[in-house]
């Protein structure tokens, strides 16, 4: 029986020095947690249990979120991400958690742009308040996309913004009365638009040139003509306007 309890108690042990610092797991409700709040983590562990359903890992210093991060966890309900450092997220970072995932928080990070393809495929609530966003059809892609958790899109504010009026206001309040996307499909044509006129003013000089340096050599030709004897002159008259021709 001791030598029972000695073993269990080892387990124990090595399970959990298999946690990083700072992680253990629980159970809430009923539900298995796995909770590495302020655990000084500058990456998402590699180590946790793949049948857990709530994961904590707010108040830490990630700052980037790669492909497949959360591939091994196929029962997640909740993933709270807030108050990191996070400024960028890959495309497939919450691939394999699409199913499940209910609740997704990576308000009070440094998001500054994020592409709706990050994101792709998730429905869970997501929460992206506290973020210093970029204000544009970048970030008007992404909220169309996504489902905004209830109350936090008041707190999805420009922090900076192509236009100065547009910063510190909520960019829900902004975008109702501007289509950010709009916008730059106007700005692109007006682009093209200057390009194809360079283009064809470039073309029209070229062939005005073109044609004055050609009256230019015949009008030195053709007085280097009459100056020629006129027995001469008419055989080369001939000639130049059978090349003219």
């Amino acid at each position: 029986m001791w030598l029972l309890l000695q073993g269990v108690l080892l387990a124990s042990c090595l399970r959990a020095a298999a946690f990083p610092r700072g992680c253990y797991p629980s159970e809430e409700e009923g539900l298995k947690t796995f909770r590495c709040s302020n655990a000084r983590l500058t990456e998402v562990p590699r180590d946790i249990p793949n049948d857990t359903n709530k994961l904590y890992l707010d108040s830490n210093r990630i700052p980037f979120l790669p492909r497949d991060a959360f591939q091994d966890l196929p029962l997640l309900l909740e993933l709270d991400l807030s108050h990191n450092s996070i400024a960028a997220v890959e495309s497939g970072a919450f691939r394999g958690l699409t199913e499940h995932l209910r609740s997704l928080d990576l308000s009070s990070n440094r998001l500054v742009s994020l592409s709706k393809d990050a994101l792709s495929n998730v429905k869970a609530k997501v929460n992206l308040s506290n973020n210093p966003w970029l204000c544009d059809c970048r970030l008007q892609e992404l909220i169309r996309a996504v489902d905004l958790t209830a109350g936090s899109s008041a707190g999805i504010v420009c922090d900076s913004a192509l236009q100065e009026e547009h910063v510190g206001k909520a960019f829900l309040q902004v975008i109702a009365d501007t289509d950010f996307c709009n916008v730059y499909k106007k700005t692109t044509d007006v682009a093209m638009l200057v390009t194809m006129f360079g283009w064809f003013a470039m073309v029209i000089s070229y062939l005005v040139y073109y044609v004055r340096q050609n009256q230019e050599d015949a009008r030195r030709h053709l007085e280097y003509l009459k100056s020629l004897p006129s027995k001469q002159r008419h055989s080369e008259e001939s000639s130049t306007i059978s090349t003219v021709v």
